[in-house]
């Protein structure tokens, strides 16, 4: 499909990253339609609005978002303080969502099914991407169709949360006893408290949401007698969730794990290392979690347990649809080597956008958590950096489609199972002169002629082929 023709943007998702692109699109005179599955926007969010970000509103504000706002007369919030989920979306993506000219762009409650392109199945390809995509979605009154000229799937991931069960699959039982669990980031002191309080809470997970979820538990503990918190870990280390600690430039991220640290040293944490759950039994009084054969295995006897073992993004609307996914993250091919937590952990990922986003079927891309399939370290700011690229490539503004416009705060903490690790730290430890390098390999290549490292390859990525200037796209 020319990108002149290209009117009309359908995005999927009405959260910051899907916001941050319709006000994108409607800056470059596009058409955009926001589809919602959720009673309103931002429903993700509202389902953890208790939970402290361990980013600075600075980082959490995209730039033409902003730049609508402002000419209502918004007062942007001190870019110095940490707002919670709540707090975001009343600040930023409420007023967004209904005070600029976004308002008339956003369906609500429309969950998409099923998408197509007119008058083309998978099979068929001649022609195909001059053809409409046609999107299928159910609302209140049915099944609706819109149709659009190129698609930014920002759904998230957060509807498809990781099981329990330490081979991807749900734990034998784990469905059975469905009532006694939750995933994510439940507000265990908040609306949960008479859920949680004076119990025996197992937490599973490594990351960010599993240490928030200890910390939170052990708070609730010092108030409710009787609460006793169960951290179980699939490896052997609990100290990798621990993070960057005082070197970790997003401050609020540091301390999180500085804190966890001192609550395992104090013991007012159980740690079950190398806890690989296999088996999940619903008891008269709780659950009985197991790790191993279910007869001759280890077990942990708790009241409730939480998983926060990450998400997984859902592919099934897409199905009708031409994708090029990583085999083990099903994230776009070309960002899987900046992002495979298998290579490397460094919280600082080299700014990407249209051209490493895009899929085979063209004029469809992934953008925010979506994009990082199930790679666990993504930013809302890398996201609002992706759709900026995404639409100015939409819009035939090739050139600021691969400009750079984004620096990422250091996360203190960076692992690689390469040798590189073994000179300096990641991929060399961090670059020395270039601010936009993720790292001292990074910097080599770019100083050498390259692209960049890849964030954890010895190799600059291939160099796009670029078409003559009048014809351009971002990958030729």
């Amino acid at each position: 499909m020319n990108a002149e023709k290209r009117k009309t943007v359908a995005i999927i998702g009405a959260g910051p990253v899907g916001l941050a692109a319709a006000s994108h699109v409607l800056e470059r005179g596009l058409e955009p339609i926001v589809l919602e599955a959720g009673p309103d926007i931002a429903d993700a969010i509202r389902q953890w609005s208790h939970v402290q970000l361990f980013s600075p509103w600075e980082f959490n504000v995209d730039k033409a978002a902003a730049r609508l706002l402002t000419a209502t007369g918004w007062n942007s919030p001190d870019p110095t303080l940490y707002p919670t989920g709540g707090e975001l979306i009343e600040g930023y993506l409420q007023p967004l969502a209904t005070r600029t000219a976004l308002k008339d762009h956003i369906r609500t409650s429309s969950r998409v099914t099923g998408i197509s392109r007119v008058g083309f199945d998978k099979v068929k390809t001649r022609g195909r991407a001059e053809a409409p995509f046609d999107i299928r979605y159910q609302n209140g009154a049915g099944p609706k169709s819109i149709l659009a000229d190129a698609l930014i799937d920002a759904s998230g991931t957060w509807s498809s949360p990781n099981p329990a069960g330490a081979n991807g699959l749900p734990a034998i039982g784990e469905t059975t006893a469905s009532t006694r669990i939750a995933y994510g980031m439940p507000d265990v002191g908040g609306a949960g408290r008479g859920r949680y309080a004076g119990r025996a809470i197992a937490v599973l997970g490594a990351g960010h949401s599993a240490v928030g979820t200890l910390i939170d538990l052990v708070g609730l503990a010092a108030e409710a007698p009787g609460t006793r918190v169960v951290w179980l870990l699939r490896g052997n280390d609990p100290t990798k969730s621990f993070g960057g600690g005082a070197n970790d430039a997003l401050v609020a991220r540091g301390e999180l794990g500085s804190v966890l640290s001192g609550l395992v040293a104090e013991k007012r944490i159980q740690v079950e290392t190398e806890f690989r759950v296999s088996h999940v039994t619903a008891t008269e009084t709780g659950l009985r979690i197991g790790a191993g054969s279910a007869c001759c295995g280890r077990h942990v006897e708790v009241d409730e347990l939480i998983v926060a073992t990450g998400f997984r993004p859902d592919l099934g609307f897409l199905g009708e649809l031409r994708l090029g996914l990583d085999p083990a993250l099903e994230c776009p091919p070309l960002l899987a080597p900046l992002i495979d937590p298998n290579e490397h952990s460094c919280g600082t990922v080299r700014p990407h956008g249209a051209c490493e986003l895009a899929q085979p079927e063209p004029g469809l891309y992934f953008a925010g958590m979506k994009a990082y399939g199930r790679a666990p370290t993504f930013l809302m700011l890398t996201g609002y950096e992706q759709v900026r690229s995404i639409v100015a490539e939409i819009a035939g503004d090739h050139e600021a489609a691969r400009r750079v416009e984004l620096v990422l705060p250091e996360t203190g903490v960076c692992s690689t199972s390469r040798s590189s690790a073994d000179a300096g730290g990641c991929c060399g430890g961090p670059a020395e002169t270039d601010a936009t390098a993720c790292c001292r390999q990074d910097e080599e290549v770019k100083q050498a002629g390259g692209e960049g490292c890849g964030c954890g390859s010895a190799k600059a990525p291939p160099e796009p082929q670029i078409a003559p200037k009048q014809s351009a796209s971002c990958c030729g």
